[in-house]
């Protein structure tokens, strides 16, 4: 089994009033989440909001994560961009604090062929013995990794696995169909985790594991082991969530709920802002009525 099976959390990065990180709520947060029983961490994906972050703040986060995780949870470090050297340049500064492996986005904006694709990765693979899961995202980069691009990547040995967030269960189907049993197809959407773990995948880099990393967690791998009306019976309880968390574009919202949970401060780097009065209020029914409040209301009292 890959240490990148079941639920990991795309890690939020948290700020301070004056835009500087906030490395003691950073560390509340990656303690909060393994004491919940998340299978991996994952700082410095988009949803933390990397490409806000200077090169020292990156290195930084996850020295953090890796500090507080002492060995008991895997790292999968975000590694990507669009400037195939660069990232190169940031895989061998991960490389050497001992993260577990690179969570590598498609290049976006410049829109590379799929040929491209192969390209970068295979770069990236011949310049760092670090595992790699490649991230596949067309909505927010543009390009989508096909099946038959990704079946030649996964015959590179340290190209260890896909987060698969095109939303087409259909390419999900044929690339779990297509791939070698090795290689791992990770969930790359809270809400369809459970059909993408019934196809063959591994587990998902879940969003809503920020809010609630232990029953994420217990959703996984209750599919993960084929108890999928355990699995549905969660999912049934927090899917409203997983809807909410997009009501506008990530980590926009996921911050906002996680703010008035009391995790965090309501901080974002420009150009992602405050959502809109509405979007609060539809974020704050949600939470309400999932009792995540009063929750964080009776943690307070405390």
């Amino acid at each position: 089994m890959s240490q990148f099976n079941g639920c990991g959390t795309a890690l939020v990065t948290p700020f301070r009033p004056d835009q500087s990180l906030d490395e003691a709520t950073l560390r509340s947060l990656v303690r909060r989440q393994i004491q919940e029983g998340i299978n991996f961490l994952v700082p410095c994906g988009t949803t933390g909001e990397n490409p806000t972050l200077s090169r020292t703040e990156h290195l930084r986060v996850v020295e953090i994560t890796l500090e507080e995780a002492k060995g008991k949870v895997p790292v999968l470090a975000g590694c990507g961009g669009y400037n195939t050297a660069e990232v190169i340049e940031l895989a061998h500064e991960l490389q050497p604090m001992g993260v577990d492996g690179l969570l590598s986005v498609t290049p976006y904006y410049n829109k590379p062929t799929q040929e491209g694709l192969y390209q970068h990765y295979k770069a990236l693979a011949s310049a760092t013995p670090l595992p790699i899961v490649v991230y596949s995202v067309q909505g927010r980069t543009g390009v989508n990794v096909e099946p038959a691009t990704l079946k030649r990547l996964a015959a590179i040995d340290n190209i260890v696995g896909v987060k698969e967030a095109s939303g087409n269960v259909g390419q999900m189907a044929a690339i779990c169909h297509e791939l070698p049993e090795r290689f791992d197809v990770i969930c790359g959407d809270d809400a369809l985790t459970i059909p993408l773990i019934s196809l063959g995948g591994r587990g998902v880099i879940s969003v809503a594991s920020n809010e609630i990393p232990g029953d994420m967690t217990r959703l996984t791998q209750a599919a993960l082991s084929g108890d999928y009306a355990g699995a549905r019976a969660i999912q049934r309880r927090w899917f409203d969530l997983m809807q909410v968390n997009f009501v506008e574009s990530n980590p926009g919202p996921v911050k906002a709920a996680m703010a008035m949970m009391g995790l965090l401060d309501p901080v974002w780097r420009l150009p992602l802002v405050p959502p809109t009065e509405a979007s609060c209020a539809k974020i704050e029914s949600v939470l309400e009525r999932a009792g995540l409040l009063a929750a964080a209301r009776s943690s307070h009292a405390d």
